[in-house]
């Protein structure tokens, strides 16, 4: 009976999901009517673009933990836009933006038909590469690049320029979404990863007109995405907890076998007292045993 309170009260207040900024992201984008607000932030001087021109192209890996990104789309044959959503600031979201663009393009030829091998010239899109930070990390740069912060700046072979948005004045999709992620930071702290830090953050994002629109329409959606009975992190602790204890243990029972090992070619305990001195079982004692006289 105590179970099952203990599990009603967990499935009650859950875990909020360790990614729930990427998730939330990622679907609030998948619906084009927020996509073309996104491209619109992005280019505000077109003006004539429409939700058809807009093409999802999204790094996806549902059956294996491969390479995936949290937003790709391209607009006709002019543009690939990556952009990628970072609570935690690391340089080495250069190099994951590389391999995106690298798979995006690689999945772009084959689905136009295009042979590298041939020798006409291949179409491509023109490339543009976004970070959407999140986090309080200050003096952030407008823009960083592979160059500058990997090989001190010298020419390479090949370069990746990555633009950076941070949380600024304006009032478009980009700058909510950031405002979102910050409020639910504020709330998170207050009521740790639970049901009521995500249902506080939804409130006051409605009050404030952050995101306003999305969440009234998909709340319960929203809500969903961002719980999660064991979070990312905790399943990870879980399993490096795991892997160290079975480690432990097979370390202990290698040395019992060892000083079992040692005593049976004393010849001075029975097989039983030095099962009961090394807290093996007898049968292991008289396998080691048997494996011993084979060796002489």
């Amino acid at each position: 009976m105590q179970n099952d309170t203990k599990q009603s009260e967990i499935k009650e207040e859950s875990i909020a999901k360790y990614t729930i900024k990427d998730s939330v992201f990622s679907d609030l984008f998948k619906s084009k009517k927020y996509l073309i607000q996104l491209y619109k932030a992005l280019h505000p001087e077109d003006t004539t673009v429409t939700e058809d021109e807009l093409t999802d192209i999204t790094i996806r890996n549902v059956l294996t933990d491969n390479l995936y990104n949290d937003l790709g789309f391209s607009l006709g044959e002019k543009f690939f836009i990556l952009v990628e959503a970072q609570a935690i600031w690391t340089l080495n979201i250069i190099i994951r933006v590389l391999l995106y663009l690298a798979q995006t393009y690689h999945d772009y030829f084959e689905r136009t038909n295009q042979n590298l091998y041939k020798s006409k010239k291949v179409k491509m899109p023109k490339p543009e590469l976004y970070v959407v930070y999140v986090g309080n990390h200050r003096n952030i740069p407008d823009e960083i690049s592979l160059s500058k912060e990997f090989f001190g700046g010298t020419d390479i072979a090949i370069d990746v320029k990555v633009k950076v948005i941070c949380e600024n004045e304006s009032n478009n999709i980009i700058n909510q979404y950031i405002l979102f992620s910050k409020v639910y930071d504020e709330q998170r702290k207050k009521y740790g990863r639970t049901k009521k830090a995500i249902t506080e953050t939804i409130r006051i994002c409605k009050d404030r007109n952050i995101l306003r629109e999305y969440l009234e329409d998909r709340e319960k959606e929203v809500v969903s995405i961002m719980m999660s009975l064991y979070d990312e992190e905790e399943i990870m602790r879980s399993y490096i907890k795991s892997e160290r204890y079975e480690a432990a243990q097979e370390a202990e029972l290698n040395k019992a076998k060892k000083t079992a090992i040692h005593l049976l070619k004393l010849r001075k305990m029975s097989l039983e007292d030095i099962a009961e001195a090394t807290e093996l079982p007898l049968d292991t004692v008289k396998e080691l045993e048997s494996q011993s006289m084979q060796l002489i």
